[in-house]
Order: C-alpha cells, then sequence, then structure tokens
C-alpha cells in the first residue's frame, strides 16, 4: 500500500508552499517535497514507509515495560520481599501517570516539539527499564514511575505525529498499525518474560526490554536526523489548519466517556479474565494465563479491521458494531460462560478497535496540533484514571460478593458507556477529513 506524506516528519518554519506533484502524481507542496528529499535514510526508501516503521517501534515501547512484570511477580516477591498491594502498584503506576501526566505531557508536545518528544519518551523507556533492573525496592518503583512518565508522552505525541505528517485518508490506517503494535508490544513481552527470567533471573528478563528502546531511537534518529531527534524546537503551527467544527466540547465530553469505558473494561478484563476461567471453569493458572492472551493478541484485528471498516462504513457505524462487539464480552461471560473463548475473541476485536476509533476521531475532529495536543490529553488523561481504579475494584467487588457476576455487571455499564458515548460523539467527526 503507497501512503502519501503530507508533511516531513521534520519541523522548520512555515515557508510558502508552490504547488509540486511528486512521482506518482499525487500533489504536494514544493517545500514539502524538498523536505522530504533530504531525509536522513535513502531517498529510494518512501518517507511514509520509514514513518510508520518508526511509529510501530515506538508503539512496541508504550505498553511492554510495564505489562513485562506480570509473569515475573512470583521471583520478584521472594527476592524484594514486596506485599501484593506494591506488586499491584507496579502495574497500577504507569496507568496513573497516563492519567496525572498527561496534561504536562501535551505541554511538553507542544513546547518541546514532537520529534523532541518522541526522543524523551524512548531514552525515558529506556532509563526506566534500566533502573528498575539494576537494584533493590527502591529503584524498582523508580523506574517504574519514570517508565509511566515517558510512555505519557509518548501516548500524546504519536496521535500528533500521525495527524500532522499523513495525508488525512491514510491518518486512519496509521492509527492502526500504531494500535496494532501496542498489542504486539504487549503479547511479545508477556510470552518471552517468563523463558527469559528462568534462563537468567527476572533482572534480566524485565532489563531485555530494554531492546526495543535501543532499536526505536536507532531509527527514530536516522528518520528526523539527529538535530531534531535531540534539539528541542517548539510546534510552529504551521500544520493543517482546519475549520473550527461545531459542538467540539460536547464531542470531547462523549469521547473523554467513551474512552473511560473502553479503558476501564480492558484493564478490568485484563486483570481478572484469567482468575474468572481458573473460577468458573476449573482452569489450570497456566491455562487461564495462556487462554486470556486470546483477548490480547486479537485487538491486533480490530486496530487494522476498524481503519479498513471505515472505507465501506460511516464513522457511526464503525462505533456500533465495537460497541456490540465489546458488549458481548460481559454478556457473554454472564450467559454462557462456557464460550469464552468466543467472548475472548469478541473483546480482543473490540479493545483494539475501540481505541482506534476514539484516537481517529481526536485527529480528524481537532482543527490544530495544539487543539489536537489538548483534545487528547483531556481524553486520555480523565479516562485513564476509570483504568487505574478498574483492577482493585473489581477485585474488592469480587471479594465482597464472592461471586464474579457483581464485577462482570460493572464491566457491563462500563462497555454500555463507551457503546453509549462513542457512538454519539463520532457523528460529529468530519466527513472526508
Amino acid at each position: 500500500m503507497k501512503f502519501i506524506v503530507s508533511q516531513g516528519a521534520i519541523r522548520a518554519p512555515q515557508q510558502p508552499s508552490v504547488p509540486a506533484r511528486d512521482s506518482n502524481g499525487s500533489d504536494e507542496t514544493a517545500y514539502s517535497l524538498r523536505r522530504r528529499m533530504s531525509g536522513r535514510i535513502s531517498a529510494r526508501i518512501p518517507k511514509s514507509w520509514i514513518l510508520l516503521a518508526c511509529i510501530g517501534l515506538l508503539a512496541l515501547n508504550l505498553r511492554g515495560p510495564f505489562v513485562a512484570v506480570a509473569p515475573v511477580v512470583g521471583p520478584m516477591q521472594a527476592e524484594l520481599a514486596f506485599s501484593p498491594v506494591m506488586l499491584g502498584l507496579l502495574t497500577s503506576i504507569p496507568v496513573l501517570c497516563f492519567s496525572l501526566a498527561a496534561p504536562l505531557a501535551s505541554l511538553a508536545a507542544r513546547k518541546f516539539g514532537a520529534e523532541f518528544a518522541v526522543t524523551l519518551t524512548i531514552l525515558g523507556v529506556l532509563a526506566g527499564v534500566l533502573v528498575r533492573s539494576a537494584g533493590g525496592p527502591v529503584l524498582v518503583v523508580a523506574g517504574t514511575v519514570l517508565i509511566g512518565l515517558a510512555i505519557t508522552v509518548g501516548n500524546i505525541a504519536a496521535p500528533l505525529i500521525i495527524r500532522r505528517d499523513f495525508a488525512p485518508r491514510r491518518q486512519g490506517t496509521a492509527m492502526g498499525i500504531y494500535t496494532a503494535a501496542l498489542n504486539i508490544g504487549s503479547f511479545l513481552t508477556s510470552v518471552v518474560t517468563a523463558p527469559l527470567a528462568d534462563l537468567a533471573g527476572w533482572r534480566f528478563a524485565l532489563g531485555s526490554v530494554a531492546v526495543l528502546a535501543v532499536a526505536a531511537i536507532i531509527v527514530w534518529t536516522l528518520a528526523v536526523g539527529p538535530r531534531s531527534a535531540f534539539l528541542a524546537s517548539a510546534e510552529d503551527g504551521g500544520d493543517t489548519t482546519l475549520p473550527p467544527v461545531s459542538g467540539t466540547g460536547w464531542t470531547t465530553a462523549g469521547l473523554t466517556a467513551g474512552f473511560a469505558g473502553q479503558a476501564f473494561s480492558y484493564y478490568g478484563v485484563t486483570a481478572w479474565l484469567p482468575s474468572y476461567l481458573h473460577d468458573e471453569l476449573g482452569m489450570s493458572v497456566t491455562g487461564a494465563g495462556a487462554a486470556s492472551s486470546i483477548f490480547q493478541i486479537l485487538a491486533i484485528v480490530g486496530g487494522l479491521g476498524v481503519p479498513f471498516a471505515a472505507k465501506f462504513m460511516s464513522t457511526t457505524a464503525v462505533a456500533v458494531t465495537v460497541g456490540a462487539l465489546w458488549t458481548a464480552v460481559p454478556a457473554g461471560l454472564l450467559l454462557a460462560p462456557q464460550l469464552w473463548w468466543l467472548w475472548s475473541i469478541c473483546g480482543g476485536i473490540a479493545q483494539g478497535g475501540g481505541i482506534t476509533v476514539i484516537f481517529i476521531a481526536i485527529i480528524r475532529l481537532a482543527r490544530d496540533q495544539a487543539s489536537a495536543g489538548r483534545m487528547s490529553a483531556t481524553v486520555q488523561g480523565l479516562g485513564y484514571c476509570f483504568a487505574a481504579v478498574a483492577p482493585p475494584l473489581m477485585g474488592f467487588v469480587h471479594d465482597a460478593s464472592g461471586s464474579w457476576t457483581p464485577a462482570l455487571l460493572l464491566v457491563l455499564v462500563s462497555v454500555l458507556t463507551f457503546f453509549v458515548s462513542t457512538t454519539l460523539a463520532v457523528r460529529r467527526v468530519p466527513k472526508g477529513r
């Protein structure tokens, strides 16, 4: 598939534009064309493919580093004498950072530029992974906080780069690839961490995630050049500015509610689906963990499927489809738990597609980069608050009731919130943007 990049990834002051056409006959400004030709990587490689590779490598680093903790909690607890609550915080801290630090991350992306923000993300993840693997309990917690803060910046910067550097008709596909890579990173990390820990210990296993960060910073530096990658440069405001969209405030509120429902459901199901399968269906702990991986890996289908479906369906129809798939998860587990594999498939597709729909709406509704950053920070900042409370709240409800039914009803309310709010919000996504 051939992508057209509307502007190069290297930012520079706005220059007068002269219409030109690239070698494939696509309209492009002469200034943008010169920037494309000045890339650090061979001009024979399309700039859009280079940018997609960078986005994919960045996304691999945005979930794997904190997902890696779950497979090695046993040896970590044995060596560090962490309580169960403390072990839970090692996965909750990054999610809290996603919420509390989102406004600061948006500000950093505007003040320092998207390229430098990506560099901060990758280097921050690299430093956090190494610190977390280097010492005792204090360093483990400090490294985890650093990882969470770094990933928060990346959560904001990635959609901004997709909005700025891809033509509107390609933004959905780029966002789908980004979402798919997020889940590939989670899946690969969860699969390889335990075997590596058996071979060389949990510190080596957690530290091995640094390989992804090293690969990402190398490719990123080659793509945008050392100057853009390592020197801060505020956004110049030269991106495409669209006319205001009426009702954007209400749309932001709807997307925020939808993201909150999506995030609560995802983190709640991720945390407790293995326990549910063990308790209700008698699966072994290992078998339940392996079975729940279906929920994670099928997100790739959702992330890539939403942009494809959007070519043939309205955004509203796509949101309704994703919402119906999400609703099938708690409803199915309540009514027909023996079909857990089917509900896991539905949920995997839904959770990958849901976040893609929301981010596509953000980048298409925002009238410029600054408003896109603010909208993204609002949606993610408030939404991840609900994500952070999902695992402990569901655990508390289960313990208090002695049954999984009330906990699954919580998930049902959450997915219905996503369903209704997102469907209403995306109706305002302008056509043809």
